[in-house]
């Protein structure tokens, strides 16, 4: 697990981010999980798009580089829709619809992501 924290803005993106890394991980998820609350999300590492299908919610995406450089945001991608690709892109962040647009989060800004440790 990681903490999302948008340097650029000096605000939190979320503080219990899990972490897909492996191909099956990546490939599922948040399907089949319920609606993140506030501070939730997922972080695909090696994800360059994603897609909503079989999707029952809505959800925000940055879309890193290695520096953790934002290349591209989306607000509120639906279910059954695709993001566009980035190849600059080695993550996704996956957060509840909503949360990039309240912290003001935008390309070019900079996530550092910390890891959680409990």
């Amino acid at each position: 697990m990681v903490r999302a924290w948008n340097v650029s803005r000096d605000v939190e993106l979320g503080d219990q981010i899990l972490v897909a890394n492996t191909h099956w991980a990546r490939l599922r998820g948040m399907l089949g999980r319920a609606e993140p609350v506030p501070g939730e999300g997922l972080l695909l590492d090696t994800c360059q798009d994603v897609h909503m299908y079989w999707m029952r919610f809505a959800l925000d995406i940055a879309f890193l580089d290695n520096q953790g450089g934002v290349g591209a945001v989306y607000h509120e991608l639906e279910p059954a829709r695709l993001s566009g690709r980035h190849k600059e892109a080695i993550r996704a962040l996956e957060l509840r619809a909503g949360t990039l647009e309240q912290s003001g989060t935008q390309v070019g800004d900079r996530i550092a992501l910390e890891p959680i440790e409990y």
